[in-house]
């Protein structure tokens, strides 16, 4: 039997085009999601069928153009030229016709095989858009295929058409526009010069070269310096020439001019007959009309704290019972753990190290599902573009851009996010002060690492007020971060705020399946950590609370305290003790005291033997320092793991809480041993809230920091001044409330 063939195609979009809905409509669950070689930018592949062929489809990064501004563009047009898959999928929306052509063009410039999806199609017609689909392809001489990616509507001959481009596989035939008098005689020698020396030409067509030379494109050139310094810097000098044309004759520049005369040629294109409008106003559009009230000055506010709020107390009320079947699971599997395996350091790994570690954070999964699902309807609505306008105003008062929004909510605005897409978000701002001040203050968001720890602390502590709290607690992390950027553009990254422009997509209703699979696929990616990183420091905490463990002297103090407590009991009580058998009537009451006498014995020793270990010692020299904040060794140790990730902090404190648990013979959750610990309280709680929320990035984000900055020096200053701040918030946070009567 003949193994079908396959192509490789790709997808290629403007960001809210529907691009990734129509993938997830192609693929369904049969993705992988990774990063590219060596870069963060998420890689997205998945397989699909169509005419008896196997097709490798590939999500590239949404961009708006081919000219290597961002991470994004350098991506997919190094993919579209070093990959050469058979063919792209352009999709276009429907309803944004004209600005969304321009990547189309520029596809069609670098010679690849292109075919449309006229997606949207329905969006379109009820702004008063007819679109002649059948002349559109006639004129760009490609095929184009109308969709509507939420329903699925034309998916199937959509990659049909595709596989059917992929099987001819045709050579690459760049599209030639006219950039007018002052362009075009230096645009063709350049070009004949690139031809007679095959310079860069066995990847992409000389007139597109040429092209990047005017733009300037800083990739390009450099790759052309290493291949053929003389030529290109030739070619350097014939861009700089025409650029100093342009700005004498036309006061303008290279990349203008080109931009100008594509689209100009895209309105060509969509005369006669290709796009009919209607009478009917684009104010009177449903968009439109939305924005009027969700984006007003006074009500657009009041609304998303209202949208805010929903969120957590939808969250945190649906969540409740599935986490706590998940509690009781973890609770169940520890003990069946702790009686089926012998006293010894194995038990205590996999019972306190492994169990209590990583179920203290899988534990929450549920509560994480819900909050990723609200975040998902949100993005997939359209809403949080609005957020980042209504915010714009208030934003550029502290410092910063519009842009900065979108990063603030990445890394968890609407908690739930992650900082290190947060910090790469930042790539969109083109002043260097702006970038660096978002990138800088975006961590201390609310992400999805601390929102395990706050839940837990919050349902201990304030149960009677969770969703109310976590509103609280995104006030307070948008509120530090927005004066420590206030603080940091005032001083050591001063300088103007620039213009802000952003364009707002249609509102649209989420699908149920894109949903699911948005929500799926983080979700997915925390489970993963839970059960690799988070696992793997669990046990390496594990180990630095267990050993070297006490000195036999001491040791042999605690067993004279429990052979005292056994010499004194009766003797049917002491053979009762020693098979654990509670016996019957009124013998139980006295037998219960020396039990739990016993018990208290052996936690003593568990809890002397933590504070002798590695992790204890540091934790007990830090407790001079941390008292003011209200910290006790044992959230030291605690927090100290938490630099790796937050998430540990959980699985740290369950290990350090449940040391010596299965002799005492409890198995209750961590919140609720915090909350009948005497040496805890609302107030201490809240204190280390504050702290967690506040103090240094995780190391992959400090890692990615230092990457977007090209600095050492900014991620060193993220961990050291994001730490100062958190201990010095929360230290008045704590002392004040002592002050007040509060603790």
């Amino acid at each position: 039997m003949s193994k079908a063939p396959e192509h490789l195609i790709a997808l290629a979009g403007n960001p809210n085009c529907g691009k990734t809905t129509l993938f997830n409509a192609m693929t369904g669950a049969r993705q992988h999601v990774g990063n590219y070689p060596g870069i963060t930018v998420e890689k997205k592949e998945g397989i699909c069928h169509a005419n008896g062929s196997l097709v490798r489809l590939v999500d590239l990064p949404g961009t708006y153009s081919l000219t290597a501004y961002s991470m994004e563009e350098i991506v997919a047009r190094d993919f579209l030229v070093q990959d050469r898959p058979r063919a792209v999928i352009n999709i276009v929306d429907a309803s944004n016709l004209e600005r969304n052509l321009y990547l189309t063009i520029q596809l069609m410039e670098l010679g690849i095989p292109v075919l449309v999806a006229l997606n949207m199609i329905d969006m379109a017609a009820s702004r008063g858009m007819e679109i002649n689909s059948g002349e559109l392809s006639r004129r760009l001489r490609v095929p184009v295929i109308p969709t509507v990616a939420r329903t699925g509507n034309g998916k199937d001959e959509l990659l049909g058409a595709a596989v059917d481009l992929a099987e001819e596989n045709p050579a690459w035939e760049p599209l030639h526009i006219s950039y007018g008098p002052d362009i075009d005689p230096a645009l063709d020698r350049m070009e004949r010069e690139i031809v007679a020396a095959k310079f860069l030409t066995g990847f992409i067509p000389a007139r597109w070269t040429a092209l990047k030379y005017l733009e300037l494109d800083e990739e390009v050139i450099k790759k052309g310096r290493g291949i053929d310094p003389r030529l290109s810097a030739k070619l350097e000098e014939t861009g700089e020439q025409v650029s100093q044309h342009l700005q004498k004759t036309l006061d303008s520049y290279p990349e203008a001019i080109i931009a100008d005369h594509r689209y100009g040629f895209i309105a060509a294109l969509l005369k006669e007959g290709v796009v009919k409008q209607s009478q009917k106003a684009d104010r009177l559009f449903f968009s439109d009309q939305l924005d009027r009230v969700l984006t007003n000055r006074f009500l657009g506010p009041v609304i998303m704290m209202l949208i805010l709020y929903g969120v957590y107390q939808f969250t945190f009320t649906y969540s409740k019972i599935p986490v706590g079947w998940m509690e009781a699971g973890f609770a169940a599997l520890g003990n069946l753990a702790d009686s089926a395996l012998p006293e010894g350091p194995l038990k205590s790994l996999v019972v306190s190290g492994i169990i209590n570690g990583v179920g203290g954070v899988l534990g929450f999964v549920p509560l994480i599902v819900f909050m990723f699902l609200a975040i998902a309807f949100l993005e997939d609505t359209g809403y949080l573009a609005r957020v980042a306008y209504m915010l714009d105003r208030v934003f550029r008062t502290f410092g910063l851009h519009g842009s900065s929004v979108m990063a603030y909510i990445i890394s968890g605005g609407i908690a739930g996010g992650c900082a290190v897409p947060g910090v790469l978000a930042t790539r969109t701002l083109r002043s260097p002060r702006e970038r660096l001040a978002t990138l800088l203050t975006a961590p201390f968001m609310n992400c999805g690492a601390k929102l395990p720890v706050f839940a837990m602390l919050i349902a201990a502590f304030f149960a009677a007020k969770e969703p109310q709290v976590m509103f609280l607690l995104t006030i307070l992390s948008w509120t530090a971060a927005l004066l420590i950027a206030k603080l940091i553009r005032s001083t050591i990254l001063r300088g103007p705020s620039t213009p802000f422009l952003l364009e707002l997509p249609p509102y649209r209703l989420p699908t149920f399946k894109g949903l699911l699979i948005h929500t799926w696929e983080r979700t997915w990616q925390y489970i993963r950590k839970a059960g690799t990183v988070i696992l793997a420091i669990s046990i390496l905490f594990w180990a630095l609370m267990s050993f070297p463990g006490l000195p036999e002297i001491e040791k042999r103090i605690y067993d004279q305290e429990r052979s005292s407590i056994m010499a004194e009991a009766p003797e049917q009580i002491r053979k009762d003790l020693v098979e654990g058998k509670a016996p019957a009537g009124g013998a139980g009451k006295e037998f219960e005291a020396y039990r739990v006498r016993l018990q208290e014995v052996d936690f003593e020793e568990a809890q002397a033997a933590l504070r002798n270990s590695i992790a204890g010692r540091i934790g007990t020299a830090l407790t001079s320092v941390t008292k003011l904040t209200g910290f006790d060794w044992r959230t030291n140790v605690a927090l100290l793991s938490g630099f790796a990730a937050k998430e540990i902090i959980i699985s740290t404190m369950g290990t350090a809480y449940s040391l010596g648990r299965s002799k005492r013979g409890e198995d209750i959750p961590l919140g609720e041993r915090l909350a009948r610990d005497p040496g805890w309280n609302p107030l201490k709680a809240f204190s280390l809230i504050v702290f967690i929320m506040l103090y240094a990035p995780c190391i992959a984000t400090i890692s990615c920091i230092i990457r977007e900055s090209g600095a050492w020096k900014w991620g060193v200053f993220s961990l050291v001044f994001n730490t100062a701040v958190a201990f010095i918030v929360s230290a008045l946070v704590y002392r004040g409330g002592i002050w007040l009567g509060l603790g």
